[in-house]
């Protein structure tokens, strides 16, 4: 079979409402841009219908359609590692199936990379999310690009285009936890952006937490970066030399002035700070000794109930 020039890449966790609205849009915008492509859609062990909907559009389309289903739901960055190890194109675009990010778009996408450029994420030109996740968004943007140095100006949009020698190199990663477009950055030679349309999710709803997103931070801080570890220990140091600067004074102060037992909450306060340095310090070893313990294990990343593909 000859190889597509394009395979989409889309991971589906309950979207069973609005799948078909995305099949309508999906395919004739794939169909105008005159290219041979394939859909590999990833059923991240949806509880609704959405694998039962899936197989029958692979039925309705089965010469551009593969699906692969998971046996659980290991989550969407391993849903798009699969999907990146049984794609055949030449390019590669992720896109989510809540049409947040147009299908459309993706043309614009590949003319991004005619110019030159082996990965493309795009930047959403008017977002149609919640305060809270505009605020969270930026703050988490701004904290991830002095940690790791890896300049993502929207993190959070998933519609991205990657050439094939990126996805070969992602897929010869063999890390249990990952984030995928900061990845797919440490290996890119020309990276660039593009501004795409931003919809609010017309069916179902968002699978993204404000706990979620900054649990997504933590991997991508602890996965590419030791550098928090090493602010740490600068605290640490820093927060010592004051401690000690502090024991000084009081011992001045009590041969010159005496005892002092107004200063007991003061010193109340120093303590619980303290404590609470040294809590947040040991949570965050504790991050990078988690993936250390989760690589170490060597399960699966993800298991596959079945792929519906033609050719197989």
């Amino acid at each position: 079979m000859s190889i597509p020039q394009l395979s989409v890449v889309i991971p589906v966790y309950n979207e069973e409402e609005g799948l078909p609205t995305l099949f309508g849009r999906l395919y004739p915008a794939l169909d105008k841009l005159g290219i041979k492509y394939e859909v590999v859609f990833i059923n991240d062990g949806s509880r609704d219908s959405s694998a039962a909907i899936l197989r029958e559009q692979f039925q309705l389309r089965p010469d551009v359609t593969r699906v692969i289903l998971f046996n659980g739901n290991f989550g969407q960055h391993m849903a798009i590692m699969a999907g990146f190890e049984h794609t055949r194109g030449q390019r590669v675009v992720t896109l989510d199936a809540d049409l947040q990010n147009p299908p459309e778009e993706i043309a614009t996408l590949l003319a991004k990379m005619d110019e030159g450029f082996d990965y493309v994420g795009s930047i959403r030109k008017k977002r149609s999310d919640s305060w809270w996740r505009h605020i969270a968004s930026r703050a988490m943007n701004g904290l991830r690009e002095r940690i790791t140095r890896i300049k993502m100006t929207d993190q959070g949009c998933m519609l991205r285009a990657y050439d094939r020698n990126i996805i070969d190199a992602i897929n010869g990663c063999k890390e249990v936890n990952t984030f995928v477009p900061a990845l797919a950055y440490t290996f890119a030679r020309n990276p660039g952006e593009v501004v795409v349309e931003h919809e609010e999710r017309a069916q179902g709803e968002s699978k993204y937490s404000l706990y979620s997103l900054i649990r997504l931070n933590f991997d991508l801080m602890t996965g590419f970066s030791v550098i928090p570890l090493q602010w740490f220990s600068m605290a640490g140091i820093a927060i010592s030399l004051l401690s000690a600067f502090f024991v000084v004074f009081l011992l001045v102060r009590r041969l010159i002035i005496g005892p002092e037992a107004e200063g007991l909450f003061t010193l109340f306060a120093i303590a619980f700070f303290l404590i609470g340095i040294t809590l947040f310090g040991i949570g965050l070893l504790g991050e990078y000794i988690g993936r250390i313990y989760q690589q170490v294990r060597h399960r699966p990343r993800y298991l596959i109930q079945a792929v519906l593909d033609k050719t197989e």
